[in-house]
């Protein structure tokens, strides 16, 4: 049976005509840069970044009770989120491990939007779908095929979005808003959200509104960005990679990364004092056990990279980098992310770069910057 052609969205064209260098991310056609990572990073953090994340899922739960059966489910207390708010959480399986992560919006007590990553879109279909009250008073319905998804993030996010969109259209940090009426008829819904720890949005419109968005918001000086920056925006911030992070048992048999709410450490999106699904392991930790740290380089030699050991300074292994990559906005510094047992910020720990070279490194909680 002859394998199944990635997927092009709707922006496809858009990326060819900008040159961009297209590879295949999850069964997706999509750029992994268009000028050089570190531009596209710099960019970002300095002026504003353009993403085309159509990728990612797009679902609608609805029904009466909606944000009580979706508190049952997730790490995060959901009906404590008002109507026009995002907020994160985590979903954890029976066994207590993480299957996915996912940014909501609450757009009414009787309608919750989420976005599932981008590999997980089937697997957390499947995973709501048996959660499911039997009296058939929540539905879910998959929005994906339908929306494009650009993310525009940045410090001048906001002015060229009400430079396109009109000031209408301008949502606070992790609120969301229907797209109100504008020159360009644009319609879908917008939230403040986004991957990058800058200030922002991500824009969900119909696949045909795309092109036309994506065009004039460059139009009006935002810098598109491929997934290899958006890569190292997310590392700099700390923000979890599906699959590279964490992953779950019945997808990945990489043991290293099954793992549960604790251990990721996020600071947000887990509330212990409610019931959920897989809470039992999250709160059976002791305190020595490995979580995950940020970890950033003293001196120069190998970067750090996923897979990487690291050890204490008596030569004790103490745990494992997930990601790593050289940080743009901190003059290409080494940092990583990886679970490490019985460590604090602040402490010296080495990183096993090869059989023959240990590179000095400090713990540390991220973000980096």
């Amino acid at each position: 049976m002859a394998a199944q052609a990635p997927v092009r969205t709707a922006l496809y064209e858009e990326h060819l005509a900008l040159e961009a260098n297209i590879v295949d991310f999850h069964g997706f056609e999509l750029p992994i840069w268009y000028s050089n990572i570190s531009e596209e990073h710099i960019s970002c953090r300095s002026n504003a970044g353009l993403f085309d994340v159509s990728h990612m899922g797009s679902f609608r739960f609805s029904g009466i009770g909606v944000k009580d059966w979706l508190e049952s489910i997730a790490t995060q207390k959901c009906s404590s989120i008002d109507s026009g708010r995002c907020a994160y959480t985590h979903f954890l399986d029976h066994d207590g491990y993480l299957i996915d992560d996912m940014i909501f919006a609450v757009v009414s007590d009787e309608e919750i939007l989420g976005v599932p990553n981008a590999s997980m879109v089937p697997v957390m279909w499947k995973w709501f779908n048996s959660l499911l009250p039997e009296d058939g008073s929540i539905s879910i319905e998959d929005l994906s095929p339908q929306t494009s998804i650009i993310a525009l993030q940045g410090p001048k996010a906001r002015e060229y979005c009400e430079s396109v969109l009109g000031v209408q259209n301008h949502v606070g940090r992790f609120r969301w808003s229907e797209i109100q009426e504008n020159s360009l008829g644009i319609t879908g819904w917008i939230q403040g959200t986004g991957y990058t720890g800058e200030a922002g949005y991500e824009i969900f419109i119909p696949n045909e509104d795309a092109p036309v968005l994506w065009r004039n918001l460059i139009q009006a000086g935002a810098t598109p960005v491929g997934l290899g920056a958006r890569d190292t925006l997310r590392l700099e911030k700390g923000y979890l990679l599906s699959g590279v992070d964490f992953a779950s048992p019945n997808l990945d048999e990489n043991t290293l990364l099954h793992r549960d709410s604790w251990e990721t450490n996020v600071p947000f999106g887990l509330d212990i004092e409610h019931e959920f699904v897989g809470r039992h392991r999250v709160i059976s930790h002791a305190p020595e056990d490995a979580k995950l740290w940020g970890i950033k380089q003293l001196e120069r030699g190998p970067l750090p990279r996923g897979g990487k050991q690291v050890e204490d300074l008596d030569g004790n292994p103490i745990g494992t980098l997930t990601s790593g990559a050289p940080a743009p906005s901190l003059d290409r510094t080494g940092i990583g992310m990886g679970y490490i047992a019985g460590v604090s910020p602040g402490d010296e720990v080495m990183i096993v770069a090869s059989p023959r070279k240990k590179v000095r490194a400090v713990i540390v909680r991220p973000p980096f910057v």
